[in-house]
């Protein structure tokens, strides 16, 4: 990435929007996006690109996260404090699509246990997994809260049907050299998905929640 974007430029770019947002003090934490447009590439023709990543220095405390559990991992979800379900739980949506596809948008991630895994696309139908939500595994060796603190550090870079995205790489409370790191996981990754690489990306910004973007491609 280094011949394209310059430590300079990012350095440049993050102070700036991190200097914006304490010009106005707001009631939440900012979030910092980063933008990218992407050119080149035919919707229609072009296969859709999607991946997932891990960012080591953020955690997204809104993420909604619930346990599709056994008895054990309903307990132990049950101690922490996250929301958690049954197989009985999910029977009573008796396939209905709305209802399962209003339960699908609730959430950001679903984990499941490894034991009734398999049984929820017979309970649930397909819903889950055409809101690009179906669970990721839960096993009795893994610990719930390290899990789920993974799930929130994870990004989601993914082309639909718009040449333009965005995704969501830090907070203006972090320390710039973090939010740094994240932008150049994140855009190498994203780089990495595309066909041609650079030759695809139109532009990249930055911005905080309540502020404008900066230009950084």
């Amino acid at each position: 990435m280094s011949s394209k974007l310059s430590n300079k430029i990012l350095d440049e770019a993050v102070s700036l929007i991190v200097s914006r947002s304490k010009l106005k003090q707001r009631r939440f934490t900012e979030s910092i996006e980063l933008q990218i447009g992407i050119k080149n590439y035919d919707t229609k023709k072009d296969k859709m690109f999607s991946g997932t990543t891990i960012l080591p220095n953020i955690i997204k405390e809104n993420t909604k996260i619930a346990i599709l559990g056994d008895a054990a991992h309903i307990s132990q979800a049950v101690t922490y404090g996250i929301d958690s379900y049954s197989i009985d739980d999910l029977k009573k949506f008796n396939k209905q699509k709305k209802p399962i596809k209003k339960f699908a948008k609730k959430y950001d991630f679903f984990l499941a246990s490894d034991s009734i895994i398999k049984t929820i696309p017979r309970v649930l139908g397909p819903g889950l997994n055409k809101a690009g939500k179906f669970p990721s595994l839960l096993t009795h060796n893994d610990e719930i809260v390290k899990k789920i603190s993974i799930l929130k550090s994870m990004i989601k870079i993914e082309l639909k049907k718009v040449l333009c995205f965005g995704v969501i790489i830090g907070n203006v409370t972090m320390e710039k050299e973090k939010i740094i790191q994240n932008l150049i996981i994140s855009i190498n990754f994203l780089v990495s998905l595309l066909k041609k690489n650079w030759q695809n990306i139109k532009s990249l910004h930055i911005k905080s929640t309540m502020n404008k973007p900066v230009k950084i491609y």
